[in-house]
């Protein structure tokens, strides 16, 4: 099996690399080619391949003439993209639909993998994956415009590599922890934590199982806000020995923390029919983020 993935220098691309099945080809694709990253597991080195051009990525398709196109990589600057809407639709939208189009010609498949924000978070339960979307804001409407195929929605994406809340956490438990200084952290917006490791064994799980259904939801398990993460993380790693002391975390309302971009208030999704599909286990968030957090010692 050949499978071209994008964004394979990205947080969950290094996942999928570590994590690469026996028997399948790897593709491994990132917007500037190797660019420092060193290839990794079943790579080899990373092609160049840009997702703000559409003409690229059916080049891609008709080149290589993969079984499958995982599309980990994405434009995900929430708040850059108020002001960038057209950079973020030509690679949440474009890029995913020409993608789609090439393989409808080729017989290949695409699992694109989507968001939370493509919900407006104001039901106030989780989220099934046959619910209508309404996005607040243009990140969300990007992701939208490019749920083609085999849809994979997550959230809250956290992992030992490249930018994450979970990373951010621990640098300013680090930086703050000793003097005492407080976080503020916003605590009434709820969705769920997904690390890169089992957000990535879900992925290989719809590929090699070869799974027809449209649209998937993945997370790690439970609810939390934003501010009950940043306290597990405090937590979890003054318990593993990454701190001496963790800062104190103070809660936050939304309007006492503005951005730019709008954010729903619940986005917790419904993973209850996905993973009986995938036929993997819950891993409670915080357990998750335990297994995260040991891995950086």
């Amino acid at each position: 099996m050949k499978v071209l993935l994008t964004g394979a220098a990205g947080q969950l691309g290094h996942a999928l690399r570590r994590q690469l099945p026996p028997g399948v080809e790897l593709i491994a694709t990132s917007r500037n080619g190797d660019g420092g990253a060193g290839g990794g597991p079943g790579g080899g080195g990373l092609r160049p391949l840009d997702l703000a051009d559409a003409s690229a990525c059916r080049a891609a398709v008709l080149e290589h003439r993969p079984d499958w196109v995982l599309n980990a990589g994405a434009y995900t600057a929430v708040d850059r993209a108020e002001s960038e809407p057209e950079l973020a639709l030509a690679v949440n939208g474009a890029a995913p639909r020409a993608f789609a189009e090439a393989l409808a010609g080729t017989g290949g498949r695409l699992l694109q993998v989507s968001t939370d924000f493509v919900f407006n978070g104001q039901q106030g339960s989780p989220y099934r994956p046959e619910q209508s979307r309404n996005p607040l804001g243009v990140y969300g409407a990007s992701k939208a415009a490019g749920e083609e195929a085999v849809i994979l929605r997550t959230s809250w994406v956290i992992g030992p590599v490249g930018k994450n809340f979970a990373l951010t956490m621990l640098r300013l438990h680090r930086e703050r922890g000793a003097s005492g200084q407080a976080l503020g952290v916003v605590e009434d917006q709820v969705g769920c934590t997904t690390t890169t490791t089992t957000l990535a064994a879900a992925c290989w799980r719809v590929i090699t199982a070869n799974l027809q259904a449209p649209v998937l939801h993945w997370s790690d398990a439970g609810a939390a806000s934003w501010f009950d993460v940043a306290v597990a993380v405090g937590e979890l790693a003054q318990e593993l020995g990454l701190l001496e002391r963790a800062a104190p975390v103070n809660p936050l309302t939304t309007a006492e923390y503005p951005l730019p971009a709008q954010r729903p208030s619940y986005s917790l999704l419904d993973c209850s029919s996905s993973r009986r599909l995938l036929d993997l286990p819950p891993i409670p968030w915080r357990l998750a983020l335990r297994t995260l957090l040991e891995s950086l010692r």
